[in-house]
């Protein structure tokens, strides 16, 4: 019986995934994409929520006594690039290789995650179950996934639907960009004259080269600091007063991004402005009931260094789904059918087992 409401709904899923392909839902432009997954879950009997073009649902009503598992994949995608050779907006299906922009990142996850909720809906779970489909994941929007979190109440596990091959993606580099200035004193490029900003911000762009810092995490290895803009001047005559430079920080779960911030300001002498403390590193205890029952099952485990939802989850969260993640943002993306059916199986085995007793 479980068998067949399994394929069931991993078939619908494939349907819906290539309903969403058809629809262009670009980050802040999900909104058509938010309605035919509403309009889908609702015809399911759920009681549908939507906020922006953020929309969720519950299996159940919630139980104050029980844990929450909230299962979250993203709605929007990128913007495909000129190179693709197959039209992005149209599924395209040959033989198992389905093709179309969000196919892989991160459509193929969202559904198999939904088909497995919804094999689940009926059952007596230990835990409050609840599936969230949301909006600006790949600019890390405020009207997001974030958005929503203070209105789901606690929470005590985050699945979150990113390509991972179904390995257990247990942690998550964090990131934090950083807007340096330094500054100097202008003068006259062919006298002995001023102060170069661009030569004081060498010293600190040689620092961010070179530190190492000390704790090295056993998933992610250690913070890698990158120097990725430079900007001086104004003509070549002129000697800088000012030299402004992006650093872009992936750290590991050691250190809070807030943390690496003060001690960067005491160690550079350049002033140093964080764009932004949300998105933070994560990691899940390798003894989590979750990681045991997916290692049982024969599942890899890693450590990701690439962001997503989890940056704004400040629970416990493991990152896996089917596709992968090498396929993400490129033309022609695509994911394989028996990937997503693999995946809607492996989440119903995963989920299905959960307890926290």
């Amino acid at each position: 019986m479980m068998t067949n409401k399994i394929e069931t709904y991993t078939n619908e899923a494939i349907e819906l995934l290539k309903q969403l392909i058809a629809i262009p839902s670009f980050s802040h432009e999900e909104g058509e994409a938010a309605t035919v997954m509403f309009n889908y879950l609702k015809a399911q009997g759920l009681a549908v929520n939507r906020q922006g073009n953020n929309v969720w649902c519950w299996a159940k009503e919630a139980e104050a006594t029980k844990p929450t598992v909230l299962l979250n994949s993203h709605l929007d995608t990128v913007k495909p690039s000129p190179k693709w050779s197959y039209d992005p907006f149209k599924a395209t299906l040959e033989g198992d290789k389905l093709t179309g922009l969000g196919s892989n990142d991160a459509g193929g996850p969202l559904v198999a995650l939904m088909a497995a909720f919804l094999c689940l809906k009926e059952e007596d779970l230990p835990y409050n179950l609840v599936f969230a489909a949301t909006a600006e994941e790949e600019v890390s929007g405020v009207n997001g996934v974030a958005s929503i979190l203070p209105g789901l109440g606690p929470i005590d596990l985050g699945v979150v639907g990113e390509p991972t091959q179904m390995q257990m993606a247990v942690a998550e580099k964090g990131l934090m960009v950083l807007d340096c200035k330094a500054h100097g004193r202008t003068g006259h490029a062919a006298r002995d004259e001023g102060d170069n900003a661009l030569y004081k911000a060498l010293k600190d762009i040689e620092w961010f080269k070179n530190y190492q810092f000390e704790k090295v995490s056993p998933h992610l290895g250690p913070v890698k600091m990158t120097v990725t803009q430079i900007e001086a001047g104004s003509q070549h005559n002129v000697v800088p007063d000012l030299c402004r430079f992006v650093v872009d920080i992936r750290f590991n779960e050691c250190y809070s991004n807030r943390e690496l911030h003060q001690f960067i300001q005491q160690q550079v002498d350049c002033d140093v402005q964080p764009r932004s403390f949300r998105l933070n590193s994560s990691s899940i205890s390798m003894d989590h009931p979750f990681v045991k029952k997916g290692e049982a099952l024969g599942l890899s485990w890693y450590g990701s260094p690439t962001t997503s939802d989890q940056a704004v989850m400040d629970f416990t969260t493991i990152k896996m789904g089917c596709g992968d993640s090498a396929r993400s943002h490129t033309p022609d993306e695509f994911i394989y059918l028996s990937e997503i059916k693999e995946g809607v199986r492996i989440f119903y085995q995963l989920l299905a087992a959960l307890s926290w007793a």
